[in-house]
């Protein structure tokens, strides 16, 4: 059974803090590994890497997320841990679908999509199955957890 308190604004804003620069480091140590390294979290679930412009600065940046590949299709999670807001790559991504998704040293070029509600109630346990955090951090805030679909271009 899923479980969690929502957070503080102090415990988000030292939260987003900390995600920032370890997904630096984390995107860092990826690369030059291609993804040897930092390929997969906890309980073995796999990362890669999110390359998408910036809706303010136009400057192309990298996040590294959970993903689940579907034959041709990459699934991501715009969790944020459960905090009360959106991650800005999700914000970015409505602006400029546009963007790469890198698994190991391969980059490929997608549409990023929100999935539909009936696409994210087929994904969700497919995706809790592989992290079972996402049921927690979905119990912890009132927000609706989107499910990013990526499909090449």
């Amino acid at each position: 059974m899923p479980t969690g308190k929502p957070f503080t604004p102090t415990e988000e804003r030292l939260s987003s803090v900390f995600i920032h620069y370890v997904s630096k480091l984390n995107t860092l140590v990826y690369r030059a590994s291609s993804g040897r390294i930092f390929g997969t979290w906890l309980r073995g679930a796999p990362v890669g890497l999110l390359v998408y412009k910036g809706r303010k600065s136009g400057r192309m940046l990298t996040t590294p997320l959970l993903y689940l590949a579907d034959g041709d299709r990459v699934m991501v999670v715009a969790s944020k841990g459960g905090m009360s807001h959106h991650p800005l790559w999700y914000v970015n991504l409505l602006g400029e679908p546009a963007c790469e998704f890198e698994i190991g040293a391969e980059r490929k070029s997608y549409r990023a999509r929100t999935a539909t509600t009936e696409e994210r109630t087929a994904y969700w346990p497919r995706l809790t199955a592989m992290y079972p955090d996402y049921d927690d951090y979905q119990a912890r805030t009132d927000r609706q957890i989107p499910v990013v679909i990526l499909e090449p271009r």
